[in-house]
């Protein structure tokens, strides 16, 4: 077998903070197992547990689509074997916090809707509401149970050069990722068995009777055992894979718009082949506007025509509200720590990047002069689309942001360029730092339940900040280590 000195004496973090070794190029107490299993192996052995992991994918048909200019395009999922671990002790506080920011956001998300009162007590500005795009008139007085508009959420975390985990995104729409994170679990298990027997790894594999649960909690019919549904936009949507695989492991329906109906009773109903059957939950992966042709676009046939009545008569629950997206939106991110101090009268356990909002024109000013250096994005693209990492940048690009950014302050945030954590990463025959960030998943109906982790995605291009999938990312397994068992 090969030494660890053949491993790793090539392994240089460079500038960020490494999750694996520290400044010394010593392993973090948390991975020293990880690190000497992995130098044990040797590199041949290690580049064929990737070829197994390979074959498990194709085998298990785990898949996404990227959209592109010649049509849409089926991969097999892009998967790193080299695991990214956290020690449980410092799990515990990012999973408070997460549990306190999205507590905060749903009460923010029900008083916009409702009595506005951090609006009229000058916490945050009108005009924020005014110009957001997801903002639904629609959904004015409604309360959904709980008072909880976005049941899931999936925040992405990123941890700076100064070890600190930053909240960089809340994702309150329609998030997804989630399947991928119990598929990669599934696929380590065949990679590395041995490994996972003699560590204790919190599991990731309860999320689908979690999310069971909290769809169940937030049914009209709680005492019966409600009909549950996910609505999904059709096999050509990116995330397919993951309605048919949630759908699945909950044992619920994956429906498309056509085979659902309201009734003149307002009442949702599913045609089987046994007849019409009522819904009581739908968990919609359908955007707002092709929820329901009645209110929303005219022309969607991806929705259910009369679906936002039978919401707002009480009959059927909806996951995630429609509306619940004012909260999906960079420019409201930043008023995200005044929230929880307003509504919680608690204190930020997990800190924003900072932030400067172009609508505000000293700020805008400063961003405008410092596109180079800053990442600029717009208030509501998902995907990495639409953005400006300036130290990355062409001058061409630089120019054209400074347009977009001039003619249209509201739309775009700007922040600093972390230098994100790294992650050992197999690329060809070596292990390399790439820059990673984690997606974990947060539910909240009639309690609130955070994934063990999450989904860690890694920028498989060197010196790439992008780890979108859809921009040539990929994914790791996620370990939260517990060394006090």
């Amino acid at each position: 077998m090969k030494s660890e000195q053949s491993i790793w004496a090539q392994y240089r973090a460079n500038q960020a903070y490494d999750e694996m070794m520290d400044g010394g190029g010593q392993p973090r107490q948390t991975c020293a197992t990880l690190s000497q299993y992995l130098q044990s192996l040797g590199m041949e052995a290690i580049k064929g547990r990737l070829s197994a992991a390979e074959a498990a994918i194709l085998e298990m048909g785990i898949t996404f689509t990227v959209y592109s200019d010649e049509g849409n395009i089926d991969r097999a999922w892009p998967f790193d074997i080299i695991p990214r671990l956290i020690d449980f002790q410092e799990w515990r506080g990012i999973d408070a916090g997460l549990r306190q920011r999205l507590r905060a956001l749903n009460h923010f998300i029900d008083d916009v809707y409702n009595e506005r009162q951090i609006i009229k007590d000058g916490v945050v500005p009108t005009e924020l509401i005014a110009s957001s795009s997801n903002f639904r008139p629609e959904c004015v007085g409604f309360k959904p149970k709980f008072g909880v508009w976005a049941n899931i959420c999936g925040s992405d975390l990123v941890r700076d050069g100064d070890g600190v985990v930053y909240v960089l995104e809340d994702n309150l729409r329609v998030p997804s990722g989630v399947s991928y994170m119990i598929e990669n679990r599934v696929i380590t298990k065949r990679v590395f068995p041995e490994l996972l027997e003699n560590l204790n790894i919190l599991p990731v594999d309860d999320y689908p009777t979690q999310l069971f649960e909290m769809l169940t909690s937030i049914a009209p019919r709680p005492e019966d055992q409600p009909q549950i549904a996910v609505l999904t936009p059709g096999i050509y949507n990116s995330a397919y894979f993951e309605h048919a695989f949630l759908a699945q492991q909950m044992g619920a329906e994956l429906v498309e718009g056509g085979d659902l109906v309201v009734k003149d009773d307002d009442c949702v109903y599913m045609r089987t082949v046994k007849g019409l059957e009522k819904v009581d939950v739908i968990y919609r992966r359908i955007d707002d506007m092709f929820l329901d042709p009645e209110v929303f676009r005219k022309d969607s046939v991806l929705g259910v025509k009369g679906l936002l009545r039978a919401w707002k008569a009480g009959n059927v629950a909806l996951a995630n509200a429609p509306g619940a997206g004012v909260a999906d939106d960079k420019v409201v991110y930043a008023y995200v720590p005044a929230m929880i101090r307003y509504y919680l009268n608690e204190e930020p356990l997990l800190p924003n990047v900072p932030t400067y909002l172009c609508s505000d024109p000293e700020q805008c000013a400063y961003v405008l002069e410092h596109l180079a250096e800053l990442v600029v994005k717009p208030a509501n693209e998902s995907g990495g689309y639409g953005m400006l990492v300036g130290p990355h940048a062409t001058q061409k690009d630089i120019k054209q942001f400074h347009k977009l950014v001039q003619a249209n302050p509201r739309n775009y945030i700007a922040q600093p360029t972390l230098a994100l954590s790294t992650c050992p990463t197999l690329c060809g025959d070596r292990l390399e730092p790439r820059h990673i960030d984690l997606r974990p998943f947060i539910l909240q109906g009639e309690r609130g339940f955070v994934t063990a982790g999450g989904l860690t995605r890694v920028a498989l291009k060197a010196g790439s900040l992008v780890v979108n999938s859809s921009q040539g990312g990929g994914s790791k397994d996620t370990w939260i280590i517990n060394r006090e068992k």
